[in-house]
């Protein structure tokens, strides 16, 4: 990230101005509690879970009806207003980020579930409900949501959709695109749109998948239709500990390539554990220098079966010792710590920032020997915890943001990670989104083309570029000055950046 710039008194005048202009047009189609421009009440809205990086909004708008989103919609439009809608404020790469110059939409208000439907196994939901809110709901009808970030408490659906969220039962169940039907909304000009179908299939084009991790660069989504699934009989957990990085990654390996597609694979390191165990006493081994978690549900004998197999696995590759949940207070208590592992953290440590890349299975250790050698070039702590069973990291790398030389070093070691894992075959995000935090990191994953053919999905549907700009697709006067550099420190490794020229 580049540093801030200080702002003349000029650009204050004309910041002012610019204030005044909206608040006077947004005054004419919201109720005066619902919109808010006075620096006290918009410093809460200056970032998300990205606490590093912040911005102050012009105006923020807390509309309560569908007629008044498609007013302030319309009414930016015509200013040439950005835009940046908010759910709970919860995403960990900046994507919620207020424009300097720009409203910030809050749906915070439109939390209503509006429809469960037993027969057909599907919810109705406005965006700004609560992700775990859903399965609550859905539990008298023995049905849940499946998919469960670790924020599922607090972030919610619209906030889901934007960044395709996964949690640790991703791998059997899939992503939110495998879990969503139909997302409705508007564009920016406050145009209707709706995308996918309660159907098996849909006239035209499918764009449900464009819409979901679109990270609100399309349109703002104010309805979800999602889908639910039947509570599972039993659930178990094997919780087993690894004296060797290596093995523990291969072991993930060795379980999928058993055929085995465990409800839930997850994976911790030694500072991991520590953290956590400290936290929540969920009777981690803090010996091992890595355990997993390797979850199983269905019937009772669909589960003892596949315990038993995935037990004989996790043996075989270098297991040395596996405890299994012998009831369902245990289970949620050896799963209590994967889902405290960021708490956790941001105990032993004044500021983390939670870095998300994709990399092959079988590149598990080798990532995570990666990262100890950045710990001791970049001077950071960083504790690991992974999706495993996909391949979805989660290094927490620990810094004090007040310490601006801490934050430039864990920008670097952040930057490597990503790198390393595109370099390992894999990608700049997994489930987080790229927001302002992977601006530079798309440089290296993608080339100037392909950047282009992403930006010109936007440009379809915002010509203007007003909804979330300057996130998620850097431009190529970005890519080019991140890869001088790089080239200028002798970081540079991607083929895109040799022919810059040399400082």
């Amino acid at each position: 990230m580049n540093a801030p710039v200080t702002p003349t008194h000029a650009d204050q005048l004309a910041r002012a101005a610019r204030q005044s202009e909206v608040v006077r047009a947004l005054q004419l189609v919201l109720p005066a509690h619902a919109l808010l421009w006075n620096r006290e009440d918009t410093t809460a809205y200056e970032c998300d879970g990205l606490t590093a990086y912040r911005q102050r909004p012009l105006v923020v708008a807390l509309p309560e009806t569908e007629a008044q989103v498609r007013a302030v919609l319309q009414t930016c439009h015509r200013l040439k207003v950005p835009v940046v809608a908010r759910g709970a404020g919860t995403g960990l790469s900046g994507g919620a980020m207020p424009h300097a110059l720009g409203v910030t939409l809050s749906l915070a208000k439109f939390n209503k579930i509006l429809r469960m439907d037993a027969a057909s196994r599907t919810a109705l939901v406005q965006c700004g409900v609560r992700n775990l809110a859903i399965s609550e709901a859905a539990a008298p009808l023995g049905l849940y949501y499946a998919p469960d970030p670790s924020s599922q408490i607090a972030c919610t659906i619209g906030g889901n959709v934007a960044e395709n969220s996964g949690g640790v039962h991703c791998l059997k169940y899939g992503l939110t695109l495998h879990n969503v039907l139909k997302v409705r909304g508007f564009t920016i000009s406050g145009e209707p749109v709706e995308f996918g179908s309660t159907a098996l299939d849909s006239p035209g084009l499918d764009l449900l998948p464009v819409i979901v991790g679109s990270e609100g660069m399309l349109a703002v989504t104010i309805e979800v239709t999602v889908k639910l699934v039947p509570k599972p009989q039993l659930a178990r957990c094997i919780m087993a500990s690894f004296d060797d990085i290596r093995k523990a990654g291969d072991a993930v390996a060795a379980v999928i390539a058993a055929g085995i597609i465990p409800a839930g694979l997850e994976m911790m390191d030694k500072p991991m554990t520590a953290a956590v165990e400290d936290y929540v006493h969920a009777g981690y081994d803090l010996s091992a220098e890595a355990i997993l978690l390797c979850e199983s549900d269905g019937t009772p004998e669909e589960v003892e079966e596949e315990i038993g197999r995935m037990c004989e696995v996790l043996t075989a590759h270098g297991a040395t010792a596996t405890a299994v949940s012998r009831d369902e207070a245990e289970r949620l208590r050896f799963w209590s710590g994967r889902k405290n592992a960021f708490p956790a953290s941001g105990r032993i440590s004044p500021d983390y920032m939670c870095m998300d890349s994709t990399i092959p299975r079988k590149r598990l250790a080798d990532i995570l020997l990666a990262i100890q050698q950045m710990e001791k070039k970049y001077q950071l702590r960083c504790a690991n915890v992974f999706h495993a069973g996909d391949g979805n990291l989660h290094p927490l790398i620990m810094f004090d943001a007040n310490d601006p030389d801490q934050l430039r070093r864990c920008e670097l070691f952040g930057a490597e990670i990503l790198e390393t894992s595109v370099a390992m075959g894999g990608t700049v995000t997994g489930e987080h989104g790229v927001g302002v935090e992977k601006l530079n990191s798309m440089c290296v994953q993608f080339s100037a083309a392909e950047n282009a053919q992403m930006l010109g999905v936007k440009q379809a549907f915002d010509p203007l570029a007003l909804l979330n700009p300057g996130k998620v697709i850097p431009t190529l006067v970005r890519c080019a000055e991140y890869g001088r550099e790089l080239v200028r420190g002798g970081q540079a490794s991607n083929p895109a950046f040799a022919d810059l020229p040399r400082f």
